[in-house]
């Protein structure tokens, strides 16, 4: 390969539409691209999809075609109408590795058929703070071990397709109360801390055979100021330490944590140890990419990178493109079968008519992006007669009044982060009204609901299990 193909190689780039432009599809035949990253912006439905793998697969049959489909909140096949399948969290509290070897399974199945060789996922964070923006429901739970476990039969399940996992985000995103896309997280953790908690799961990946991991734009202090993606003692400690030897991908190199510099932070990246790049948030179009291109090529022959590195990591980046095989063993069913054992619910929950549904609305993170979420539709078509009230910032006052006697089902999604949610349960409890509290996110603290609902994420599913244990108690005593 040339050094400009080589350059190109590491590169996974994301694109606007849902059919390949032209100049992407001309630099996968012929200029050496890496792959491609997809995101809802590119999915209308799984035949589309497949469609449009044949067309990359068609310029070249062992291009990386990748997805970040998590599965629960985290979704992009399902980005119109919400995951067919729990999240990780939901998973983790249904307590069953058999169950997430399945579910992971089917989801690679379905993945295999629209041609996808690379799904960016599992997360293997741990919950380690109620106060972490970005990762809660999308992690398996908070004790190492057995979130470790999960992570491995998730791994062991979608690669049993032939589609490739990739464990993310390293060293573990838990204890951060920032986003890294919006700025850059510091975790509070010495190394003894992360060998004995954040790495148990990632370990967990590595002797499951996962082949890739992403790096997190994370600054543990002990290995100095840059962030795990830019950082060479970050990926010695997953090469050394861990044992890794497949490819490391970067978490997005336009998030805000790495500066935004696509160029800087491609080359920084490669030569701290990284193999393939992620470009995907803010689509490059054919000029961007060539001056991304160039930058790594000018590293190459300044000497800044060397070509050995540069051709390193090329390898391992086409080692994801190998087309996965399409398998019959993806379920429909099975999601909400497992999302129903997920559902947790205290105190006593006995509807005697149709209630008023509060779905509390809160800005989604940028991972989980624009995809629909509340539970009120699904008790509308369970219940007839529900009422459903969409709202962000109703006050108690307007609730009791909609409400009339009923019994208010409110539905929030992590109340302990957002105060307007967590204040209009306390006072509606406190206001003495039939209450129950849904909540779908990472489990917080009781606000003093009559009766509690945790789903353990936020998925069509898993909302749909809720409706379904509140449905069957209406008129009935539990």
């Amino acid at each position: 390969m040339s050094l400009h193909e080589l350059a190109a190689a590491v590169l996974l780039p994301g694109f606007h539409g849902t059919t390949a432009p032209d100049w992407l599809l001309r630099r996968v035949a012929d200029g050496g691209l890496g792959g491609v990253v997809l995101f809802g912006r590119n999915v209308v439905d799984d035949q589309q999809v497949s469609a449009l793998s044949a067309a990359l697969r068609a310029a070249r049959p062992d291009v990386v075609i990748g997805i970040d489909e998590e599965g629960g909140d985290v979704t992009r096949l399902d980005a119109g109408r919400g995951s067919e399948v729990p999240g990780n969290h939901a998973l983790g509290a249904a307590g069953d590795v058999t169950l997430t070897r399945e579910v992971a399974a089917s989801m690679g199945a379905r993945l295999a058929a629209c041609g996808v060789s690379l799904n960016l996922a599992p997360s293997a964070d741990l919950v380690l703070t109620l106060e972490d923006p970005i990762i809660g429901v999308r992690a398996f739970g908070s004790d190492p071990e057995e979130v470790g476990r999960h992570v491995a039969a998730y791994v062991g399940g979608m690669q049993a397709v032939g589609v490739a996992a990739c464990a993310k985000h390293f060293p573990g995103h838990g204890a951060s109360t920032a986003d890294s896309h919006h700025e850059l997280p510091v975790l509070p953790r010495t190394e003894e801390e992360l060998t004995a908690v954040e790495l148990v799961p990632f370990r967990a990946a590595v002797a499951a055979g996962v082949r890739s991991i992403m790096t997190g734009h994370l600054v543990v202090p002990a290995w100095g100021d840059a962030p795990a993606t830019l950082n060479p003692r970050a990926i010695e400690v997953l090469r050394t330490e861990l044992g890794f030897t497949g490819a490391i991908i970067t978490d997005g190199l336009d998030m805000k944590a790495v500066g935004g510099d696509l160029a800087h932070g491609s080359v920084r990246a490669l030569v701290a140890g990284v193999d393939a790049l992620c470009l995907g948030g803010e689509p490059l179009d054919d000029a961007g990419l060539e001056a991304l291109i160039a930058s790594v090529v000018a590293a190459v022959e300044s000497g800044e990178l060397p070509e050995e590195r540069l051709a390193e990591a090329a390898r391992r980046t086409a080692a994801l493109g190998t087309p996965p095989t399409s398998t019959p063993a993806h379920d429909p069913e099975l999601g909400l079968a497992a999302a129903r054992r997920a559902v947790r619910v205290r105190g006593e929950l006995a509807l005697s008519a149709p209630p008023l549904v509060v779905d509390l609305v809160v800005a989604p993170s940028v991972a989980v992006g624009d995809v629909p979420w509340g539970l009120g539709p699904h008790l509308v078509e369970l219940l007839p007669g529900t009422e459903v009230l969409t709202s962000s910032a109703p006050t108690a006052a307007e609730v009791a009044a909609v409400a009339e006697g009923r019994t208010i089902v409110v539905v929030t999604r992590e109340a302990h982060r957002h105060a307007r949610a967590r204040d209009l349960v306390v006072e509606l409890a406190n206001i003495g009204l039939d209450l129950v509290h849904v909540e779908t996110g990472v489990p917080g603290p009781d606000l003093g609901s009559a009766a509690r609902i945790d789903t353990h994420g936020g998925s069509r599913v898993c909302l749909r299990a809720a409706a379904e244990r509140i449905a069957s108690t209406t008129g009935v005593r539990t």
